[in-house]
């Protein structure tokens, strides 16, 4: 018994093993969607155990897709995985240019924990279809959904269910999912659980139904370039899982388009011909003499450089209008530079304005500037301070006692060193 129980073990063993280093085929069809998952469990078995029991499936994996001998994938075949701790998923759609064409996809696994690799080869053998292209296709755009959530089998299976029961065709397949950032969509905000958004793209043998076309009704499509929801009598079918934005919808009908062939030119093998070896220049090269080259350069914004000066010169120098202009300066400069000499050497008097204000207390304010300012500049209202050449001047105080006075400060002008004692008067009369 126990004997058995060891051969059955062995057994499984072998089968794990070469389970995980063998190629694995798989065969998908020409314009029929493709999805493979990467499982994490299926790698699991290639890297050591983790250290905690019942913990293995917290190492983070992630992995790598590339076609054997290219960095990158074919052009037709994407790859998701949203985080280390979630299944990777190849997904794309083949054409018919690739039926009979194996396609190995090289798959690498990263241990994040124990930073091993494991790789595994995918064999992709495309296979023709009859119903390949299916004439009418019609791409939906889904707006809560993301890819990879889009891509699980039974949310397609439900989306394709609810699709057959509007259109009522006899063959209805998935030709194609794409992600909404890959359109020029962007990124959603990480709040109220907001999603990327996918386009699917299903084809049918048969006519698009009323409720399909409903959307292409100039009421609707009013509706949809002022940004409202239009109003389709179908919505309801989805609305329960699925939340199109039916303004996006896509009808093609692949009978009347026109295919326009372009005549590629041959690409070649690759392999420029043979054209002998290369022989560089000789050594023995002639010499070049730059000197003409120089005196062109030099010798042309020169020659034009004079002419422009002479002809200025001329202009200002010799004749009459230029000459006139020249006195002209010349005689407003000197009339500056006159009269700016005699406002400084000027001695006035000061007006009559720029006395003093009478104060009850007969206090001075300070002066803002003092007796060698220019007076060009002095204001017509000007404070002064005890100075030479002032005098005091009695002032009645206002509490009606007529015998106290006191006294207020008024500076004694002078034109020529003769006191002006008239202004004085006359502010005593005021």
């Amino acid at each position: 018994m126990d004997t058995a129980v060891v051969v059955v073990w062995l057994s499984m063993v072998v089968t794990i093993l070469s389970r995980s280093h063998a190629d694995r085929n798989v065969y998908p069809s020409a314009g029929v969607l493709f999805v493979h998952v990467l499982e994490r469990e299926h790698f699991k078995g290639e890297f050591p155990p983790y250290p905690k029991p019942g913990d293995s499936s917290n190492d983070p994996i992630t992995f790598n897709t590339n076609l054997m001998g290219y960095p990158d994938r074919p052009g037709w075949l994407r790859y998701i995985q949203r985080t280390p701790h979630s299944d990777g998923v190849l997904y794309g759609s083949p054409t018919a240019e690739h039926v009979g064409k194996a396609t190995i996809i090289e798959i690498t696994a990263y241990n994040r924990r124990t930073f091993e690799t494991a790789r595994h080869n995918l064999v992709i053998n495309i296979m023709s279809t009859e119903e390949y292209p299916l004439p009418y296709q019609a791409e939906f755009f889904i707006k809560n959904m993301n890819v990879e959530e889009m891509l699980a089998s039974e949310v397609l299976g439900d989306f394709l269910g609810a699709v057959k029961n509007v259109w009522q065709p006899e063959r209805l397949n998935a030709i194609n999912i794409t992600s909404a950032l890959d359109r020029g969509g962007r990124v959603p905000l990480p709040i109220n659980n907001l999603k990327e958004g996918v386009y699917v793209m299903v084809g049918a043998d048969v006519q698009f139904s009323s409720c399909l076309r409903e959307v292409e009704n100039p009421h609707n499509q009013l509706r949809c370039s002022q940004e409202m929801e239009p109003v389709i009598s179908c919505d309801k079918k989805f609305r329960a899982q699925f939340d199109i934005d039916w303004c996006k919808i896509n009808l093609v009908d692949i009978t009347k388009v026109v295919m326009i062939h372009s005549n590629r030119p041959d690409p070649g093998t690759g392999v420029l011909p043979d054209i002998g070896e290369y022989n560089p220049p000789s050594e023995s090269l002639k010499s070049r003499d730059f000197f003409a080259d120089f005196l062109i350069t030099l010798a042309v914004p020169s020659a034009v450089a004079m002419v422009l000066f002479t002809i200025l010169g001329y202009s200002m120098c010799c004749r009459r209008e230029g000459v006139i202009q020249l006195v002209h300066h010349s005689s407003i400069q000197k009339s500056t530079k006159e009269l700016r000499s005699m406002s400084k050497n000027r001695e006035i008097s000061w007006p009559l304005s720029t006395l003093p204000v009478f104060s009850q207390s007969g206090e001075v304010v300070p002066p803002i500037h003092p007796d060698n300012y220019e007076t060009t500049s002095m204001p017509l209202m000007q404070t002064q301070t005890n100075l030479q050449n002032q005098i005091q001047i009695p002032q009645q105080q206002p509490s009606g006692d007529r015998d106290n006075y006191c006294m207020s400060i008024f500076r004694r002008l002078e034109v020529n060193g003769i006191p002006e004692e008239r202004k004085v008067a006359e502010a005593l009369n005021l």
